[in-house]
């Protein structure tokens, strides 16, 4: 269809490019009389919902309508809802020839066909691996008559691969799903069974669910062409990168366009996420956006495992780092350092003979504990002595493994008025006893859910300090 025809007057106004596949699937395709006015196809088309654009295509000569129109929903169940009961109607009692309604093709897709029915009803979903297909079906069908789900399993064991198809009877129902699910399942548009040569959603979810575990996906290329190619064309995850700045942001670009809401389901896969950001431009149709962290390792994390990602499924997103000006050299030194002092810490966790050896530094003599963060700890204080009556006592957790027990001396005294603090045997926690309050206080907001060594800590108050004497004494 030449679009470029169209004009504007007396008919309705052309959307911008960049609104109009936002969110997909929420643009409807007619085939009209040339005689329908603007005002009928509102009023027949807005009880669906909320109308965004009408545009009705005209020569851009004589002005008269080519008998095309489209109508821009603010949601895409909406659009489908729309297609399923005006399709073949007509709009007045005068016409005698019924419309054709269809989804409009996303322009990004390089293709003018209209939609198919296929393509709108099955969805594909990411699930907990527990998930038997009535548990998806019972999740699912609050949003419409469904006729079929699916779990994708392992050929060899049987298991599930944590994947699954949910097919709806009308597109209607399978956009409400999208729409209203928990955005846990990252539910999209299934792509149809016969588009052998596009890359499969099972590759693509099964890339998200694996680099969410730190394994390498499997990766097809997907060629691009003309100045983007340097962007998405190679993802080799072996290549020598190491003179790209590295910061906690990251630029997002992708062929397609997508809203904040996707990009931050895409980057939440990566825990930190501080905030991300869409970014329009106004002279391409392609998708730009901006991602923080909390800290340089998620963002280090999220760039080498997302980029080459495919959201939607055939769509490679392009992601680099946007240099701050600060010199990631001593947090990449510090990011090795943890790694080494956590598995030294596991290994010797694992193997109780090796404990004394951690804490007395082997034959070498005593030496103080060495500590790994990018907390900013206080300086090192005096223990109160041990008869001091408790004020407060703190629960702290560790994950994978329990810290050793000069570490955690030296981490809890830095906050002053420190009593004693053990570790519970055979079980990732412990207990710290404080003689003040505010140091008890200090030590949970400088701590939770902080990494030291390689390990993170959940510290939170503990039973009360009047329930201590009430309680067995410990023999260990």
């Amino acid at each position: 269809m030449d679009e470029a025809g169209s004009c504007a007057s007396g008919g309705g106004f052309r959307p911008g490019v960049d609104s109009l596949d936002e969110p997909p699937n929420s643009r409807i395709f007619l085939v009209i009389s040339k005689y329908t006015p603007e005002s009928v196809l509102r009023e027949r088309f807005s009880p669906f919902g909320e109308i965004q654009d009408i545009w009705v295509v005209r020569d851009k000569h004589t002005k008269e309508s080519k008998g095309i129109a489209f109508v821009k929903f603010a949601r895409s169940s909406q659009a489908c809802r729309a297609m399923e009961e005006m399709h073949g109607q007509c709009l007045s009692p005068n016409d005698t020839k019924p419309i054709k309604v269809f989804i409009a093709q996303s322009r990004s897709s390089g293709s003018h066909r209209d939609v198919e029915d296929e393509e709108l009803t099955r969805i594909f979903v990411m699930i907990p691996k527990s998930y038997t297909e009535e548990d998806l079906r019972e999740k699912f069908k609050v949003y419409g008559d469904i006729e079929y789900c699916s779990i994708i399993k392992n050929k060899v064991t049987g298991e599930s691969k944590g994947l699954g198809y949910v097919r709806y009877l009308k597109p209607s129902q399978a956009a409400q799903a999208i729409e209203n699910c928990d955005r846990s399942f990252r539910a999209i548009l299934a792509e149809p069974k016969n588009k052998a040569s596009e890359s499969s959603e099972q590759d693509y979810y099964s890339n998200m669910r694996q680099e969410t575990l730190g394994h390498e996906p499997r990766v097809n290329m997907f060629p691009f062409v003309g100045e983007q190619q340097s962007d998405f064309s190679s993802f080799d995850k072996n290549d020598n990168r190491g003179q790209e700045a590295i910061s906690k942001r990251l630029s997002v670009v992708s062929r397609v366009p997508f809203t904040e809401e996707q990009l931050f389901s895409i980057f939440d896969i990566v825990p930190g996420l501080e905030y991300c950001e869409v970014q329009r431009d106004p002279y391409s149709n392609y998708g730009h956006g901006v991602v923080q962290y909390f800290n340089v390792a998620s963002a280090i994390y999220a760039k080498y495992k997302l980029h080459g990602f495919q959201y939607p499924p055939g769509n490679r997103i392009g992601v680099s780092f946007i240099d701050d000006g600060n010199n990631a050299t001593d947090l990449l030194r510090k990011m090795a350092t943890q790694m080494v002092a956590a598995q030294l810490a596991s290994m010797v966790w694992n193997n109780p003979s090796q404990q004394q050896f951690l804490q007395f530094g082997g034959n070498s003599g005593s030496q103080l504990p060495q500590i790994q963060t990018d907390v900013v700890l206080p300086s090192c204080k005096k223990k109160a002595p041990p008869e001091t009556p408790v004020k407060e006592r703190l629960f702290i957790v560790f994950n994978p493994h329990p810290l050793p027990l000069d570490v955690l001396e030296d981490i809890f005294c830095r906050f002053g008025n420190l009593i004693e603090v053990y570790l519970v045997s055979g079980k990732n926690v412990g207990y710290a006893k404080y003689a003040d309050r505010i140091s008890a206080n200090d030590a949970i907001t400088t701590l939770h859910g902080k990494i030291l060594n390689g390990v993170r800590l959940k510290v939170m108050l503990a039973d009360s300090p009047r329930e201590e004497s009430n309680k067995r004494q410990r023999t260990y």
